[in-house]
């Protein structure tokens, strides 16, 4: 008996449904071996005088009761095999739901997981570059504050006197604006480049040069550092002057005259 042989059937059986088949089969198999086997059959036979055999009659086993009623339990809607079969279906189903909710809900979270992760560096990446933004900043502050303090100093006797002056300051040498002023008008006129070719020194072999008149031994031996070795340039002589004037006479606001 095939499953499109029984009447009403609705779909193809399954595991379970197969299951139950094969016990209708054993049930009825059971029976007939029953109907075949005489009730007196255990007790011992008597001897009796041969009688025509009656016809032996053999019931279909889909015709036996036993197989109309796991028939009828098999196929029938809402019958016990039926609701196990939907018990099963319905228990499959929210397996496999809670096995898909679980694989989206580790997808969910790996993808949130690459995103946070993508942000963070994002951030990183900002900061890094905001810090190294902030740092040129502060460097190209720092070194616009410091050219700011480094004074320009105008390429006139005014320039020269004031540029001498700081650098006297440094060197711990003394004398004033007007001090030097006076003294170099009275030796010069403020003329870098005069030469004395009538003094003694002159006659000596070592005139007088620059805006403070200075002999070259002088200038060498009153050199201030970081000046110019020219006895001609102006703060290099006014400073090389100033610190024998100092050594001299105090400072150079002391001097009045030839020195």
């Amino acid at each position: 008996m095939t499953v499109s042989s029984i009447p009403g059937s609705r779909r193809r059986l399954n595991r379970a449904q197969k299951l139950s088949v094969a016990g209708i089969s054993a049930v009825a198999v059971a029976s007939l071996s029953l109907s075949l086997v005489p009730a007196n059959a255990a007790s011992k036979p008597k001897a009796q005088a041969p009688t025509a055999a009656a016809p032996v009659v053999l019931t279909s086993v889909a015709d036996s009761p036993q197989a109309k009623a796991m028939q009828a339990s098999v196929i029938e809607p809402n019958s016990t095999a039926e609701k196990l079969v939907k018990a099963a279906d319905i228990a499959r189903g929210k397996t496999a739901g809670a096995t898909g909710a679980k694989a989206a809900a580790a997808t969910k979270a790996k993808a949130a997981a690459e995103t946070k992760a993508r942000a963070e560096a994002k951030a990183k990446a900002a900061a890094r570059a905001k810090a190294k933004a902030a740092g040129e900043r502060t460097a190209t502050q720092a070194a616009s504050r410091s050219q700011a303090r480094t004074p320009v100093y105008a390429n006139n006797l005014d320039g020269w006197i004031r540029e001498a002056l700081d650098v006297m300051k440094a060197h711990g040498i003394p004398g004033s604006y007007n001090g030097l002023h006076r003294n170099i008008m009275r030796e010069s006129t403020g003329n870098p480049y005069a030469v004395n070719n009538w003094d003694i020194n002159a006659k000596n072999g070592t005139p007088s040069r620059g805006l403070l008149q200075v002999i070259q031994p002088t200038f060498n031996a009153y050199h201030v550092p970081g000046t110019s070795t020219n006895i001609h340039d102006p703060v290099a002589n006014i400073t090389a002057a100033a610190n024998y004037a100092a050594d001299r006479y105090g400072s150079i606001d002391n001097v009045n005259s030839a020195y």
